[in-house]
């Protein structure tokens, strides 16, 4: 008789872990699988490893603008890259150690080891165990894409993941694609000293930001030397020696970029291929995105699908907001709904962005009428005051119903700067609301009552 359970999570990133302990605490019984590592991608290859990365990178980088403050120091900024992955591991490891210790202290939780794979439509085979419960929970996330372009079987390359196990700087690091990753890749190990190119195949940099936004931020980069290359569209690559060459073939430009080290970004895939998925019926598209409704719940009842692998969302903050949901549902009664969640993400170069809410085009597509208010961080006295003036800030608000509809802030503590937003977008509360608040100065988020004061036409 298999092992029977009162619910089944597979995965435990961020969402699988506190969901078991909810689950627990209701006193249900529940089996947590994990083939690999606690934590997920966000504490061991992702957001815990990175920004712990891009720390140590703008530590060499404001040492080497000392002297723009008045402050002197003797002899060159080096930055040794064995004890940057060494401090980058240990903040990871005593992460993932405090997820382990959590785990292992509920009563109600039996972790399993290994890959699981559906027998059934509710029965999970792992190793030597055989698994069943009405209610399961799939939290697989997701990996790296390695796309089928000519010549990658050829060179060594890195990932996301590999990258993080470089002892030795990069000469020259090539950093093929121009999203989320690839640039705060990009951007930290130009820091650390290596020479790095950018190659996108679009013609632009992070696509579906505003040309404003994305214009900005190309500039950061290329004003710290890195080098952009952006319509790569028949991008192959060919050993050369020790190095390898990258074929761009852009429109303007060298047709090849020749580094010591390729880093491949160029988007992430579900890991739902291995799951039996089949067996169970359960629906995914063409992608191996997992199809969920609105309460997170598959086509088969009692499946639900959570994180990376469902498609609505690919951070750490909206898995767990998944669990939340779920969790208030099944829990507490509630009526949760991904419907009711503004979406909202930070790209985390420095200074970095923080993203609440619709795009300008976004408002436009859906037809929404709005206007917008913006200020330059070289209008912005904590920015300034800072040495730090890089990036805009920018509100759009809607006519007629004067509902924030969306916000970016790209400069000193965008990310952090943005929550006030994100809070009043939530509140349903109106610009009107906001503009009557008194923020602290001097600060970046005084500025927001400003900016909504002096909204102007979309441009």
């Amino acid at each position: 008789m298999p092992g029977s359970f009162d619910a089944i999570i597979v995965g435990a990133g961020q969402a699988g872990p506190p969901l078991a302990a909810r689950l627990g605490e209701a006193g249900m019984t529940v089996a947590l699988i994990e083939r690999h590592l606690l934590g997920g991608t966000c504490v061991n290859t992702g957001c815990t490893p990175t920004k712990t990365l891009v720390a140590s990178a703008r530590t060499a980088f404001v040492a080497r603008r000392a002297a723009d403050f008045g402050v002197t120091i003797d002899g060159d900024v080096r930055v040794d890259l064995a004890a940057v992955q060494a401090r980058q591991r240990e903040v990871s490891t005593s992460s993932r150690k405090g997820l382990e210790d959590w785990v292992a202290s509920m009563e109600r939780c039996t972790l399993f080891r290994g890959h699981a794979r559906f027998v059934g439509p509710h029965e999970i085979e792992v190793g030597d165990e055989l698994l069943r419960s009405d209610l399961i929970f799939l939290n697989v996330g997701g990996r790296v894409v390695v796309p089928d372009l000519p010549g990658i079987d050829d060179v060594a390359f890195l990932t996301n993941s590999s990258i993080l196990e470089l002892q030795d700087l990069p000469r020259h690091l090539v950093v093929v694609g121009g999203g989320y990753i690839g640039l705060e890749f990009a951007q930290m190990f130009r820091r650390f000293g290596s020479a790095v190119t950018v190659v996108e195949r679009g013609p632009r940099l992070l696509g579906h930001e505003d040309p404003d936004i994305r214009e900005a931020i190309q500039g950061i980069l290329e004003q710290e030397g890195i080098a952009v290359r952006l319509g790569a569209e028949c991008i192959h690559f060919e050993a050369r020696g020790v190095d390898i060459a990258v074929g761009v073939s852009c429109e303007d430009g060298p047709p090849e970029v020749v580094g010591s080290h390729v880093l491949l970004a160029m988007g992430r895939r579900p890991n739902t291929d291995d799951l039996g998925l089949d067996v169970a019926g359960v629906a995914v598209d063409e992608r191996g995105v997992i199809e969920v409704d609105d309460s997170l719940q598959t086509n088969v009842p009692g499946i639900y699908a959570l994180g990376d692998c469902n498609g609505r969302g690919a951070f750490t903050h909206t898995a767990y907001n998944d669990f939340e949901i779920v969790a208030a549902n099944l829990l507490d009664g509630g009526v949760r709904s991904l419907a009711d969640r503004v979406p909202a993400y930070a790209l985390y170069i420095d200074p970095p962005l923080g993203r609440v809410g619709l795009t300008e085009a976004d408002a436009q597509k859906a037809g929404r009428r709005f206007r917008v208010g913006r200020r330059q961080m070289t209008r912005v006295g904590r920015a300034v005051e800072k040495g730090e003036t890089q990036g805009l800030m920018k509100v759009i608000v809607e006519e007629g119903s004067d509902m924030i509809l969306g916000a970016a802030i790209l400069g000193p503590d965008g990310d952090e700067a943005v929550h006030g937003i994100i809070d009043m977008m939530n509140a349903g509360a109106t610009a009107a609301t906001y503009r009557r608040a008194m923020p602290i100065h001097p600060t970046v988020s005084e500025l927001i009552p400003t900016i909504l004061d002096d909204l102007g036409p979309a441009q």
